[in-house]
């Protein structure tokens, strides 16, 4: 560490005392530290990437659907049923004509392919349209390039337990391991600027319970509700002398055995951080945020839009990120409900509006705080559907289309390659499950790389990036 300034050394010594990786930080901590703060490159200012969890498996293709007579008649004569009273579907198939106000532009497709959003989705149409947002399609889990050929034959390494909500939701945020996997490539991401941010603790964020996408080889997730920074009660069964004591309990260091340990330095992490997080959010959003995000603030009596809720929360820490002496973060949020084998037609709309508005508030939040071009948000889910349908919905299925949405973005196109849509064309493994164009790699290393991770350091990041061409999906301008 001889190439590191005084002053460096004393900044990365007062950060390892916010990181639990021992009772005491030992030189080869350090030395990581160090090393990763040398080889990430030097922030230019505040940047954030906030991924969108659709937990149980966003059904694709009711969400960008095909649209130019051709792909849509193949799509409908799959999915078609008999019409669902007071709904746009016939069978799990969206009618044509409910799409036309969610009709996307074509930069990006080949001549002649039409796509629109799912007809909830209006608000994400106006983000496309103004170029402030872009989808990815035909992404998912690969280990190495794949064709049908190679997947009927197993001729090439395969993602393991496919079709599998658990292990393909942690292949997704791990980069690589299925569930049990102990890092995610956005705390591994975030090992590598640590340094740089003076509150360690918050540098990533789950607004959405414990996320192995945020552990990293160092950092750790810090959890967050969507109504704030928690602490223990001054009085515990109204007794102060209880509170004091359990407080003393989970937080004593020095156990001899492991998880004790880990609990104490969880807990005395989040207690340290409470004061810090609170004196600079407060207890509320400001009136002018909270009117950034009117789905998950209603005033007509309906139930709040708990994925508004958690990206008004990101907001909130993303606004006071000065305050907190960030350079760095990234932040977990999601929405459940979209394992739609039943009730696809009732259940999926309802569910998109609420991704729908979502981004377009938080969108009009960073616009206000003058850091869109600073954040980007992503959508990511276990995997793609069927497009076969088993009656009332669809089955697990493997690649997928996904939006990505902020100032920097590329927006207002496609990325990747459309695919065939059918039962019977060399993109998909039987039912109109889609065999991945896209690897879930190339999109994650060009995130990756916008955040600042180098390109010597991507290997580290994503193990596997080094099977595929990379950046060549060009999803951000510069």
């Amino acid at each position: 560490m001889s190439n590191l300034t005084p002053t460096t050394r004393r900044a990365l010594l007062k950060k390892m005392a916010a990181i639990p990786v021992a009772s005491v930080a030992s030189p080869l901590a350090l030395q990581m530290l160090g090393m990763a703060n040398a080889s990430a490159a030097q922030p230019d200012g505040y940047k954030a990437l906030v991924c969108v969890f659709l937990l149980g498996a966003n059904d694709h293709y009711n969400t960008v659907v095909p649209y130019d007579t051709t792909n849509y008649n193949a799509y409908y004569n799959v999915r078609k049923g008999a019409a669902i009273a007071g709904t746009p579907y016939e069978g799990i198939a969206l009618t044509r004509s409910s799409l036309a106000n969610t009709v996307l532009g074509t930069t990006g497709l080949p001549s002649g392919i039409q796509m629109a959003l799912g007809p909830t989705m209006t608000g994400m149409k106006t983000l496309f349209d103004s170029n402030r947002a872009g989808i990815i399609l035909n992404v998912g889990p690969l280990v190495a390039p794949t064709t049908i050929t190679q997947y009927n034959n197993k001729s090439v390494p395969l993602p393991p337990k496919l079709f599998s909500h658990n292990d393909q939701q942690a292949y997704w945020q791990t980069g690589g391991k299925t569930e049990g996997g102990t890092s995610g490539w956005g705390g591994r991401s975030a090992d590598l600027i640590l340094t740089q941010n003076d509150q360690v603790a918050l540098t990533c964020v789950s607004v959405n319970g414990n996320a192995v996408f945020l552990s990293g080889g160092q950092a750790q997730s810090y959890q967050i509700s969507t109504s704030g920074a928690r602490t223990l009660a001054n009085r515990y069964f109204g007794s102060t002398a209880a509170a004091n004591a359990l407080r003393t309990l989970t937080t004593k260091a020095g156990h001899t055995h492991l998880l004790e340990n880990a609990h104490t330095q969880v807990m005395s992490r989040a207690l340290n951080t409470y004061n810090d997080v609170f004196g600079a959010i407060g207890d509320a959003p400001s009136d002018g945020l909270k009117n950034q995000f009117p789905s998950a603030n209603p005033t007509d009596g309906s139930t709040a839009n708990s994925l508004s809720l958690q990206l008004q929360m990101v907001a909130r820490l993303i606004e006071k990120n000065a305050t907190l002496g960030l350079k760095r973060q990234v932040f977990f949020v999601g929405l459940g409900g979209f394992d739609n084998h039943d009730f696809l037609a009732l259940q999926h709309p309802g569910l998109l509006d609420r991704v729908s508005k979502a981004f377009v508030e938080f969108n009009g939040a960073m616009n206000t705080l003058g850091m869109s071009d600073q954040v980007t948000t992503f959508s990511a889910s276990d995997f793609g559907r069927t497009l076969t349908s088993n009656g009332d919905g669809s089955d697990h299925g493997w690649g997928s289309h996904h939006f990505i949405m902020g100032g920097a973005v590329n927006g207002g196109q496609f990325f990747g390659s459309p695919p065939s849509i059918g039962l019977n064309h060399p993109q998909q493994v039987g039912s109109g499950r889609l065999l991945p164009s896209t690897a879930t790699d190339q999109m994650s290393a060009e995130l990756a790389r916008w955040f600042g991770v180098s390109d010597n350091d991507m290997g580290t990041v994503l193990p596997h990036s080094g099977n595929f061409d990379l950046y060549k999906l060009g999803l951000f301008r510069n």
